[in-house]
């Protein structure tokens, strides 16, 4: 097994100083038209974020299994050397790309990554917020395992672009100069991703690289000021409610289903998806008119 190192724990003493800097920053300096702070939901995002780890090391037993024997059955190595490095997470950030787009477009997996967005404010402790059912990334990255790349090195690559997100939570930063705004996931290009207006959702997925969005056609450059959270926001500062309010939802959704198709539709297809009306919806039988005036 390829020793490397725990980057998130290591990131742990800058992300407490930079998230204290940005909460001094925002009294200094208090910006009207900026999302802020406010203390309930920032320690919503860090009790989701420290839940996270406890059910993220439960999740690891089934899919370090699974990795395992994916990884014993292949016939393929790659060594992790200085070189290859950079080249698996080149590998792991294209992955993640599609791993990120599809927690947006398949309502079952936005369960899970619904709680990320589930905030209305955009500040460092907005990027804690973390989901509690994170079981459901590790299939994207069967791929580099099948290759031959150890599944220690694909976490190791994971913990990489998971502690860079982490300073593009913010609205403290402007946008960088055009060559970096161009190739990089920055702050303007993720509070894009965050806000909630028609035109900025489901837009710039990417993890390190922002290419991958502008390859694929779902960049979208920061123009009008981002509103932050869920189109239909959730009341509530209860942990729990926010790691699994979407769930309920779909199980309600799927006892009020009229068919199987419907039910399938309502797990599978886009948060946002509704069945097609009926015919006879659509052309209701005409019935005795009760208007008033009719009545009259």
């Amino acid at each position: 097994m390829p020793n490397l190192p725990d980057v998130v724990l290591w990131s742990i003493p800058a992300f407490v100083l930079l998230t204290v800097l940005e909460m001094v920053s925002h009294r200094i300096h208090p910006d009207e038209d900026a999302a802020g702070y406010e203390t309930k939901d920032a320690a919503t995002s860090i009790g989701m974020g420290l839940g996270s780890l406890a059910f993220d090391a439960l999740w690891k037993i089934p899919v370090v299994a699974i990795y395992t024997a994916v990884y014993e059955l292949t016939p393929l190595r790659v060594p992790v050397l200085w070189w290859t490095i950079p080249l698996m997470l080149l590998a792991q950030d294209f992955l993640y790309y599609w791993q990120h787009r599809g927690h947006h477009v398949i309502r079952i997996l936005w369960a899970c990554h619904v709680v990320h967005h589930s905030s209305r404010k955009f500040n460092l402790t907005t990027a804690l917020r973390q989901p509690w059912t994170s079981v459901t990334g590790w299939p994207f990255y069967l791929p580099m395992i099948a290759l031959g790349v150890h599944p220690a090195a694909v976490a190791f690559c994971y913990s990489l672009n998971l502690v860079y997100q982490f300073w593009i939570h913010t609205e403290r930063v402007d946008r960088l100069p055009r060559p970096f705004e161009y190739v990089l996931n920055t702050p303007s290009h993720h509070r894009v991703h965050h806000a909630s207006q028609g035109g900025y959702l489901d837009r710039n997925f990417g993890g390190i690289l922002i290419v991958w969005d502008r390859m694929f056609g779902s960049w979208v450059g920061e123009t009008d000021r981002p509103v932050y959270g869920l189109t239909k926001n959730i009341e509530t500062f209860n942990p729990l409610r926010v790691a699994t309010h979407e769930y309920a939802a779909i199980a309600r959704d799927v006892r009020a289903a009229n068919s199987w198709r419907e039910r399938a539709g309502r797990v599978f297809r886009g948060p946002g998806w509704q069945p097609a009306p009926t015919a006879a919806a659509t052309h209701p039988v005409a019935g005795p008119t009760t208007a008033p005036e009719a009545a009259a």
